[in-house]
C-alpha cells in the first residue's frame, strides 16, 4: 500500500449532498497530500432509486469546486468501468466463488416471510435480522430449487461466534461481535449486487488503499472486512468521518434547511468559500487559521486532525467565509461568477459596450466590463453572497424613481434643498468629476455655509441612489458619471416633495 489510492463512490439517487462533498474533498485531499490518485465511482446498483440527471450533477459540482478526479466516468482509467451497473458479471463471478467456498449461500425466503420474521422480532424487542433459515440447506435442495427457477438471493455466512476487531484511522480500535452482524444479502434476485459485495470487490480491483467515508457506514465495516478475509485479499485502511449536524445537534437533513451543493451554488456562494467551510467541518489544522485555498488544504490535510464528534453546519459561519472570499477575490473573478445573475436581470456584460453608464438595446442594458468591475469593487465589502451585487447594486443600472421615506423625513427639507440645488450647479462646472473632487467640493461648501457634512452627504446619497446607506456616494457618482449623476440630482429636486 505504498501508493495511495482513494475514491468517492456516490449513489446517483439525488443531487450531490454537502456531506458527500465533504467525503469527496477529504478523499481528494488525502490522496493529493500523499502523491496518490483520487477516483470517482458511481454506485448505481439500487436501480429503483436512480435519478437520471444526478450523475451529471455530481460530476458538474465536483468540477465547480475544483475537486478533480484522476480516474472515473468520462475519464476512464486502468480499473474501469467506473459505473457499477457496467460491472455486473464481475460481481456474479465473485459471489459464486463465495458460494462454492461455502462462505455464502442461496436464500429462497420470500419478502413476505422476511417481513413476518421482522415483525415478530420487533414484537419481542429484538434487533431485526435474518433468522438464517436457508443457511444450512443441503446442496441437493439448493440445486433443485435453482433448477425450478425459484427466485433467490445470495447471503454471506457471518461467523456465529467471536468478534471482528479492526482499527479505524479516526476512531481507533473497534470491536463488534459477530452476533450483531446479519447474514447480509450480497446478490439480489434481479442479478444486481448489494452495496456490500460491490464495494469490496470494486475497492480491491481498483486498488483502493484508504476508504474514507461517513460514520453511517461504520456498522457495515465488519461485513466488509470479513469479505476481504473470505476472498483472501488485504483490506484497505478505514476512516469514518463524523456526522454533519444541524445547530440543534440533529443529523443534517433537508427538513431543516438546504443540504445539496446546488442549494448553496444557486444562492450565490462561491466554490472556494464552500470548500473552505466544508473542510473545517470535522478537520482542523491544529491552530487558529481558518482561511485556506484548495492548494493549501492539500498541503495541510491529515486524518490525524479529523475529529470524532459531529460537526455543526453553521450557516452564519458559511456566510462569513463567503464574505471573506468575496472581499479577497479580484473584481474580474467575481464578475465571472456574477455574470449569469446580471444577465438574468437583463444586464448584459458586453465587451463592445461603450465606457460608462449602460446603454439600453431593446430590453437589455449593455454594460461595459470595466463599469461592471467598478460596481463590484464598490459593493464587495458589503456583499455576503453573489445576489447581493444585484439587490444592492440596482441603482447602478437604473435611476431611482422612489426614495426611502425615512430618508426624506430625516434629511430632505426646504432648508437643505436649496444647498443641494446650489451644489448641483457647482458639480456641473467642475473640471474633474471624480470622487476626490466631489467630496472635497462638498466639504468646502459645508464649511463655507457652516453646515455639518452629514447634512449634505445624506440628501445627495438619497437623490443618487434612493437609499440612505451604501458605499461612498462620491465613488458611486464617479462610476455613474457626470451626466447621469446630474440628471438624478435634478430629478430628485423636482420630484421629492
Amino acid at each position: 500500500m505504498s501508493h495511495i489510492r482513494t475514491r468517492f463512490a456516490p449513489s446517483p439517487t439525488g443531487y450531490l449532498h454537502v456531506g458527500g462533498l465533504r467525503t469527496a474533498l477529504y478523499n481528494y485531499l488525502f490522496a493529493k497530500k500523499n502523491g496518490g490518485q483520487f477516483l470517482l465511482r458511481i454506485e448505481d446498483t439500487d436501480q429503483s432509486r436512480l435519478v437520471p440527471e444526478s450523475v451529471q450533477n455530481i460530476m458538474d459540482n465536483l468540477k465547480w469546486t475544483g475537486i478533480d478526479f484522476d480516474e472515473g466516468p468520462g475519464k476512464g482509467g486502468p480499473c474501469g468501468p467506473y459505473t457499477q451497473s457496467e460491472r455486473l458479471e464481475i460481481y456474479k463471478q465473485y459471489a459464486q466463488e463465495l458460494v462454492e467456498k461455502g462462505l455464502a449461500y442461496h436464500c429462497f425466503c420470500s419478502s413476505e416471510r422476511l417481513e413476518n420474521v421482522r415483525q415478530r422480532q420487533m414484537a419481542l424487542k429484538l434487533p431485526p435480522a435474518y433468522d438464517r433459515r436457508c443457511r444450512d440447506l443441503s446442496k441437493e435442495e439448493v440445486a433443485q430449487r435453482l433448477a425450478d427457477n425459484q427466485p433467490s438471493v445470495i447471503r454471506m455466512k457471518v461467523p456465529l461466534e467471536g468478534e471482528m476487531r479492526f482499527v479505524d484511522e479516526i476512531r481507533g480500535p473497534i470491536s463488534i461481535a459477530y452476533k450483531a452482524v446479519d447474514d447480509q444479502v450480497l446478490m439480489k434476485s434481479d442479478g444486481f449486487p448489494t452495496y456490500h459485495l460491490a464495494v469490496v470487490v470494486d475497492d480491491h480491483l481498483m486498488k483502493i488503499t484508504h476508504v474514507i467515508r461517513g460514520e453511517e457506514w461504520l456498522p457495515s465495516t465488519p461485513k466488509h472486512i470479513l469479505l476481504y478475509q473470505y476472498f483472501g485479499w488485504q483490506a484497505p485502511f478505514f476512516a469514518h468521518l463524523p456526522l454533519l449536524l444541524n445547530p440543534d445537534k440533529s443529523k443534517l437533513s433537508k427538513r431543516q434547511g438546504d443540504v445539496s451543493v446546488d442549494d448553496y451554488r444557486n444562492k450565490g456562494y462561491l466554490p472556494e468559500a464552500l470548500v473552505n467551510f466544508i473542510a473545517l467541518l470535522g478537520w482542523n489544522p491544529g491552530d487558529t487559521r481558518e482561511l485556506f485555498t484548495l492548494e493549501q488544504l492539500t498541503h495541510e490535510f491529515s486524518l490525524d486532525h479529523v475529529g470524532k464528534a459531529g460537526a455543526i453546519f453553521n450557516i452564519e459561519k458559511l456566510q462569513w467565509f463567503n464574505q471573506q472570499y468575496i472581499i479577497h477575490l479580484s473584481e474580474q473573478a467575481i464578475l465571472d461568477y456574477a455574470t449569469p445573475l446580471f444577465e438574468k436581470e437583463g444586464w448584459k456584460i458586453d465587451p463592445k459596450a461603450p465606457a460608462g453608464y449602460p446603454v439600453k438595446v431593446g430590453t437589455q442594458l449593455h454594460i461595459n466590463q470595466e463599469y461592471a468591475k467598478s460596481i463590484i469593487g464598490l459593493l464587495k465589502e458589503r456583499a455576503i453572497t453573489l445576489p447581493d451585487f444585484v439587490t444592492q447594486g440596482g441603482y447602478f443600472f437604473a435611476a431611482p424613481t422612489t426614495f426611502d421615506p425615512k430618508g426624506i423625513e430625516k434629511s430632505w427639507n426646504p432648508h437643505i434643498v436649496g444647498y443641494v440645488e446650489e451644489l448641483t450647479r457647482v458639480f456641473s462646472i467642475l473640471p474633474e468629476f471624480n470622487a476626490h473632487t466631489l467630496e472635497q467640493t462638498v466639504r468646502e461648501y459645508a464649511t463655507q455655509n457652516n453646515l455639518k457634512i452629514g447634512a449634505l452627504f445624506a440628501p445627495i446619497r438619497l437623490a443618487i441612489t434612493g437609499f440612505t446607506q451604501g458605499p461612498s456616494v462620491f465613488m458611486i457618482m464617479q462610476v455613474l458619471g457626470k451626466e447621469e449623476s446630474l440628471a438624478r440630482l435634478a430629478y430628485a429636486l423636482k420630484t421629492i416633495a
